[in-house]
């Protein structure tokens, strides 16, 4: 699935989606987002894929957000269809099964950054900015913008953000915990498929319901939340994963998990 919008390769059980208009930053609109959409449902329905690395094309941006130029054209209604669209992408990448990491070369702002944030982890290139700039242009983060980042960096840090609309540096993005991790241009995609099979190697299915636990519990109350973690302990003690990795350790070996 290679197109104009979207350039879609599966290696080694590693699916990699790129966005693919580097001459405009990479920006997104309608039918990029369907297309990704599209792809994202390949990585699903492929079961060779068990994880998905989300990048930008080219070595300055990941995603510079949505097509400005049709913002300031477009009616109130679809402006409206374009960010729940975009609610729904973002919200099938964040529920997606299986392990997305994004790869950010470069600038990675309003709604690039909100897809990011809707991964379960993000690296980025040392150069790469981010920010909410939505404010700036008399709008708000709103393809997920002002869920997600609170939720990802506090309140107070989420408010500065999203209320001065400036942009920070990696470093800083890593400093309040926005990215998980900073490398050289040169070692982006390898730092992040090193990161995703250091995910993959471990219990897929304790892989995936730690990440359930984590989306649902942020829903809930502490009291909630905890409760939620227990069920699910619970819940994956009935698998072949759970014995095996618990046998595994008692025998001081390497677990062989089948994640069933």
């Amino acid at each position: 699935m290679n197109n104009d919008f979207i350039l879609y390769t599966v290696e080694n059980g590693i699916a990699r989606i790129t966005l693919n208009r580097p001459d405009v930053l990479n920006t997104l609109n309608k039918e990029m987002l369907i297309r990704l959409s599209s792809a994202l449902d390949m990585s699903k329905r492929d079961d060779s894929v068990k994880g998905v690395i989300i990048t930008g094309a080219g070595e300055r941006s990941f995603s510079s957000g949505a097509d400005i130029g049709y913002l300031n054209k477009a009616t109130p209604m679809e402006v409206r269809a374009l960010a729940q669209l975009a609610v729904a992408v973002n919200a099938k990448i964040e529920l997606f099964g299986k392990v997305v990491i994004a790869a950010i070369n470069g600038y990675a702002l309003g709604g690039g950054l909100e897809l990011a944030e809707a991964c379960m982890l993000r690296v980025a290139v040392s150069q790469a900015k981010l920010g909410h700039p939505e404010v700036r242009i008399g709008a708000i983060a709103g393809w997920g913008g002002t869920t997600r980042l609170p939720r990802l960096v506090g309140k107070g840090r989420a408010a500065e953000l999203l209320l001065t609309g400036k942009m920070i540096n990696a470093d800083e993005a890593y400093r309040i915990g926005l990215v998980n991790r900073v490398v050289e241009q040169d070692r982006l995609l390898p730092e992040t498929e090193s990161l995703l099979l250091e995910i993959l190697s471990q219990s897929p299915v304790a892989v995936k319901m730690t990440w359930e636990a984590i989306h649902r519990g942020l829903n809930l109350s502490s009291e909630e939340s905890a409760l939620l973690g227990a069920d699910y302990f619970g819940l994956i003690a009935s698998t072949g994963d759970f014995r095996e990795g618990t046998k595994s350790f008692l025998m001081k070996a390497k677990p062989s998990y089948k994640g069933k």
